[in-house]
Protein backbone atom coordinates (compact mmCIF):
# COMPACT_ATOMS: atom_id res chain seq x y z
CA UNK A 1 0.00 0.00 0.00
CA UNK A 2 1.14 3.52 -0.75
CA UNK A 3 0.87 6.28 1.82
CA UNK A 4 -1.95 8.77 1.46
CA UNK A 5 0.37 11.50 0.21
CA UNK A 6 2.27 9.31 -2.28
CA UNK A 7 1.25 9.27 -5.93
CA UNK A 8 0.85 5.91 -7.74
CA UNK A 9 3.91 6.43 -9.98
CA UNK A 10 5.92 8.45 -7.47
CA UNK A 11 9.52 8.98 -8.69
CA UNK A 12 9.33 6.44 -11.49
CA UNK A 13 11.08 7.37 -14.73
CA UNK A 14 9.13 7.17 -17.98
CA UNK A 15 10.33 7.51 -21.57
CA UNK A 16 7.60 8.38 -24.08
CA UNK A 17 8.74 8.51 -27.70
CA UNK A 18 7.07 10.92 -30.10
CA UNK A 19 5.68 12.83 -27.14
CA UNK A 20 5.81 16.41 -28.39
CA UNK A 21 2.11 16.39 -29.23
CA UNK A 22 -0.98 14.20 -29.64
CA UNK A 23 -1.19 10.82 -27.96
CA UNK A 24 2.39 11.00 -26.73
CA UNK A 25 1.95 14.39 -25.09
CA UNK A 26 -1.31 13.34 -23.43
CA UNK A 27 0.40 10.21 -22.13
CA UNK A 28 3.38 12.16 -20.79
CA UNK A 29 1.06 14.51 -18.90
CA UNK A 30 -1.03 11.64 -17.51
CA UNK A 31 2.01 9.79 -16.17
CA UNK A 32 3.44 13.01 -14.75
CA UNK A 33 0.16 13.67 -12.94
CA UNK A 34 0.57 10.24 -11.38
CA UNK A 35 4.03 11.15 -10.07
CA UNK A 36 6.44 9.99 -12.77
CA UNK A 37 9.44 11.92 -14.01
CA UNK A 38 9.26 12.22 -17.79
CA UNK A 39 11.62 11.87 -20.73
CA UNK A 40 10.07 13.70 -23.66
CA UNK A 41 11.43 12.39 -26.94
CA UNK A 42 10.49 14.26 -30.10
CA UNK A 43 12.22 15.73 -33.14
CA UNK A 44 10.07 18.86 -32.71
CA UNK A 45 12.00 20.65 -29.98
CA UNK A 46 9.57 23.57 -29.68
CA UNK A 47 6.58 21.36 -28.87
CA UNK A 48 8.72 19.29 -26.52
CA UNK A 49 9.75 22.41 -24.58
CA UNK A 50 6.13 23.57 -24.24
CA UNK A 51 5.14 20.18 -22.85
CA UNK A 52 8.18 20.15 -20.60
CA UNK A 53 7.08 23.42 -18.99
CA UNK A 54 3.66 21.95 -18.21
CA UNK A 55 5.23 18.90 -16.60
CA UNK A 56 7.69 20.99 -14.58
CA UNK A 57 4.70 22.91 -13.23
CA UNK A 58 3.61 19.58 -11.74
CA UNK A 59 6.98 19.50 -9.94
CA UNK A 60 8.25 16.54 -11.94
CA UNK A 61 11.70 16.24 -13.45
CA UNK A 62 11.86 16.52 -17.23
CA UNK A 63 14.49 15.40 -19.73
CA UNK A 64 13.99 16.51 -23.34
CA UNK A 65 15.51 14.40 -26.12
CA UNK A 66 15.72 14.91 -29.88
CA UNK A 67 17.27 11.48 -30.51
CA UNK A 68 16.02 9.75 -33.65
CA UNK A 69 14.73 6.47 -32.24
CA UNK A 70 14.62 4.92 -35.72
CA UNK A 71 18.43 5.03 -35.70
CA UNK A 72 19.84 2.10 -33.71
CA UNK A 73 22.79 3.92 -32.16
CA UNK A 74 20.78 7.07 -31.44
CA UNK A 75 18.13 5.08 -29.58
CA UNK A 76 20.73 3.29 -27.48
CA UNK A 77 22.49 6.60 -26.77
CA UNK A 78 19.20 8.05 -25.52
CA UNK A 79 18.65 5.17 -23.11
CA UNK A 80 22.23 5.35 -21.85
CA UNK A 81 21.90 9.08 -21.18
CA UNK A 82 18.60 8.63 -19.33
CA UNK A 83 20.08 5.83 -17.23
CA UNK A 84 23.08 8.00 -16.34
CA UNK A 85 20.87 11.01 -15.51
CA UNK A 86 18.08 9.33 -13.54
CA UNK A 87 19.75 6.09 -12.47
CA UNK A 88 16.87 3.93 -13.71
CA UNK A 89 14.15 3.49 -16.35
CA UNK A 90 10.80 2.16 -15.16
CA UNK A 91 8.45 2.77 -18.09
CA UNK A 92 8.84 2.86 -21.86
CA UNK A 93 5.98 3.95 -24.11
CA UNK A 94 6.82 3.32 -27.78
CA UNK A 95 4.53 5.91 -29.33
CA UNK A 96 6.61 7.45 -32.16
CA UNK A 97 5.12 6.70 -35.55
CA UNK A 98 4.40 8.08 -39.01
CA UNK A 99 2.13 7.43 -41.97
CA UNK A 100 3.01 7.57 -45.67
CA UNK A 101 -0.21 6.31 -47.23
CA UNK A 102 -0.44 4.98 -50.76
CA UNK A 103 -2.29 2.26 -52.65
CA UNK A 104 -0.19 -0.88 -53.16
CA UNK A 105 0.44 -0.37 -56.88
CA UNK A 106 1.66 3.19 -56.22
CA UNK A 107 3.59 2.60 -53.01
CA UNK A 108 7.24 3.56 -53.42
CA UNK A 109 10.15 1.74 -51.83
CA UNK A 110 11.04 4.96 -50.00
CA UNK A 111 7.60 5.24 -48.37
CA UNK A 112 7.70 1.57 -47.39
CA UNK A 113 11.18 1.82 -45.87
CA UNK A 114 10.46 5.06 -44.01
CA UNK A 115 7.35 3.77 -42.22
CA UNK A 116 8.90 0.42 -41.33
CA UNK A 117 12.05 2.18 -40.08
CA UNK A 118 10.21 4.54 -37.74
CA UNK A 119 7.24 2.45 -36.62
CA UNK A 120 8.78 -1.01 -36.37
CA UNK A 121 12.54 -0.61 -36.18
CA UNK A 122 12.17 2.38 -33.83
CA UNK A 123 10.04 0.27 -31.50
CA UNK A 124 12.62 -2.54 -31.61
CA UNK A 125 15.52 -0.14 -31.01
CA UNK A 126 13.99 1.40 -27.90
CA UNK A 127 12.57 -1.86 -26.61
CA UNK A 128 15.93 -3.61 -26.79
CA UNK A 129 17.84 -0.74 -25.20
CA UNK A 130 15.37 -0.28 -22.34
CA UNK A 131 14.99 -4.02 -21.77
CA UNK A 132 18.69 -4.27 -20.92
CA UNK A 133 18.24 -1.66 -18.17
CA UNK A 134 15.01 -3.21 -16.91
CA UNK A 135 16.54 -6.70 -16.80
CA UNK A 136 19.24 -5.37 -14.46
CA UNK A 137 16.55 -3.76 -12.30
CA UNK A 138 14.34 -6.86 -12.52
CA UNK A 139 11.35 -4.60 -13.10
CA UNK A 140 9.78 -2.50 -15.81
CA UNK A 141 6.77 -1.75 -18.01
CA UNK A 142 6.81 -1.51 -21.80
CA UNK A 143 3.80 -0.26 -23.77
CA UNK A 144 3.89 -0.44 -27.56
CA UNK A 145 1.44 1.55 -29.68
CA UNK A 146 -0.05 -0.59 -32.43
CA UNK A 147 -3.28 0.21 -34.29
CA UNK A 148 -6.50 -1.42 -35.44
CA UNK A 149 -4.96 -0.90 -38.89
CA UNK A 150 -2.81 -3.93 -38.07
CA UNK A 151 -5.79 -5.93 -39.34
CA UNK A 152 -5.51 -4.17 -42.69
CA UNK A 153 -6.57 -0.80 -44.06
CA UNK A 154 -6.91 0.41 -47.64
CA UNK A 155 -3.96 2.54 -48.67
CA UNK A 156 -1.84 1.56 -45.68
CA UNK A 157 0.22 -1.47 -46.71
CA UNK A 158 3.31 -0.04 -44.99
CA UNK A 159 1.54 1.27 -41.88
CA UNK A 160 -0.56 -1.88 -41.39
CA UNK A 161 2.49 -4.09 -41.76
CA UNK A 162 4.45 -2.02 -39.25
CA UNK A 163 1.66 -2.10 -36.67
CA UNK A 164 1.13 -5.84 -37.14
CA UNK A 165 4.85 -6.23 -36.56
CA UNK A 166 4.55 -4.30 -33.31
CA UNK A 167 2.02 -6.88 -32.11
CA UNK A 168 4.53 -9.65 -32.87
CA UNK A 169 7.24 -7.82 -30.93
CA UNK A 170 4.90 -7.33 -27.98
CA UNK A 171 3.94 -10.99 -27.69
CA UNK A 172 7.54 -12.18 -27.98
CA UNK A 173 8.91 -9.65 -25.50
CA UNK A 174 6.21 -10.51 -22.98
CA UNK A 175 7.32 -14.15 -23.08
CA UNK A 176 11.03 -13.37 -22.90
CA UNK A 177 10.91 -10.67 -20.22
CA UNK A 178 8.31 -12.04 -17.80
CA UNK A 179 11.02 -13.83 -15.79
CA UNK A 180 12.53 -10.42 -15.03
CA UNK A 181 9.24 -8.95 -13.75
CA UNK A 182 8.82 -6.85 -16.89
CA UNK A 183 5.31 -6.42 -18.28
CA UNK A 184 4.90 -5.82 -22.03
CA UNK A 185 1.58 -4.89 -23.60
CA UNK A 186 0.30 -3.12 -26.71
CA UNK A 187 -2.53 -0.69 -27.30
CA UNK A 188 -4.35 -0.62 -30.63
CA UNK A 189 -6.09 2.76 -30.95
CA UNK A 190 -8.96 3.28 -33.35
CA UNK A 191 -10.17 6.59 -34.77
CA UNK A 192 -8.56 9.17 -32.46
CA UNK A 193 -8.70 12.97 -32.63
CA UNK A 194 -5.24 13.94 -33.89
CA UNK A 195 -3.44 16.22 -36.34
CA UNK A 196 -4.06 13.60 -39.04
CA UNK A 197 -7.81 13.24 -38.44
CA UNK A 198 -8.26 16.99 -38.02
CA UNK A 199 -7.10 17.44 -41.62
CA UNK A 200 -9.73 15.08 -42.98
CA UNK A 201 -12.76 16.52 -44.82
CA UNK A 202 -15.75 16.74 -42.48
CA UNK A 203 -17.88 14.39 -44.57
CA UNK A 204 -15.15 11.71 -44.56
CA UNK A 205 -14.71 12.06 -40.81
CA UNK A 206 -18.47 11.73 -40.24
CA UNK A 207 -18.54 8.49 -42.27
CA UNK A 208 -15.82 7.04 -40.05
CA UNK A 209 -17.64 8.08 -36.88
CA UNK A 210 -20.86 6.44 -38.05
CA UNK A 211 -18.99 3.11 -38.21
CA UNK A 212 -18.00 3.39 -34.54
CA UNK A 213 -20.53 1.73 -32.17
CA UNK A 214 -20.03 4.47 -29.56
CA UNK A 215 -20.60 7.06 -32.32
CA UNK A 216 -17.79 9.39 -31.31
CA UNK A 217 -14.15 9.97 -32.08
CA UNK A 218 -11.65 8.98 -29.40
CA UNK A 219 -9.53 11.52 -27.54
CA UNK A 220 -5.78 11.34 -26.83
CA UNK A 221 -6.68 11.17 -23.14
CA UNK A 222 -8.54 7.89 -23.76
CA UNK A 223 -5.24 6.32 -24.82
CA UNK A 224 -3.27 8.07 -22.07
CA UNK A 225 -5.61 6.71 -19.39
CA UNK A 226 -5.19 3.17 -20.71
CA UNK A 227 -1.40 3.55 -20.75
CA UNK A 228 -1.53 4.74 -17.15
CA UNK A 229 -3.58 1.72 -16.10
CA UNK A 230 -1.22 -0.72 -17.82
CA UNK A 231 1.88 0.74 -16.14
CA UNK A 232 0.23 0.97 -12.73
CA UNK A 233 0.46 -1.63 -9.98
CA UNK A 234 -3.18 -2.51 -10.60
CA UNK A 235 -2.17 -4.10 -13.93
CA UNK A 236 0.78 -6.10 -12.57
CA UNK A 237 -0.74 -9.43 -13.72
CA UNK A 238 -1.39 -8.26 -17.29
CA UNK A 239 1.26 -8.96 -19.92
CA UNK A 240 1.38 -9.97 -23.57
CA UNK A 241 -1.99 -8.40 -24.32
CA UNK A 242 -3.21 -6.26 -27.23
CA UNK A 243 -5.85 -3.90 -25.92
CA UNK A 244 -8.11 -2.20 -28.44
CA UNK A 245 -9.22 1.31 -27.56
CA UNK A 246 -11.51 2.11 -30.47
CA UNK A 247 -15.09 2.69 -29.30
CA UNK A 248 -15.98 -0.83 -30.47
CA UNK A 249 -14.88 -0.23 -34.08
CA UNK A 250 -13.03 -3.55 -34.32
CA UNK A 251 -15.86 -5.54 -32.74
CA UNK A 252 -18.11 -7.63 -34.99
CA UNK A 253 -19.95 -6.36 -38.03
CA UNK A 254 -21.82 -3.06 -38.22
CA UNK A 255 -24.17 -1.79 -40.93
Amino acid sequence: MTSADQLPLQDRVSIITGSGRGLGAATALRLAQAGSHIVINDLDHENAQKLGSKIENLERKVWISRHDVSDYQSAHDLVLEVKQHFGRIDILVNNAGITRDSMLHKLTEEKWDEVIRVNLKGTFNMGQACAKVMIEQKSGKIINLSSIAARGNIGQTNYSASKAGVIGLTSTWALELARYNINVNAIAPGFIDSVLTQRMPLEVKDKFIQRIPLKRIGQPEDIANLVYFLVSNEASYITGQILHCDGGLSTGVTF
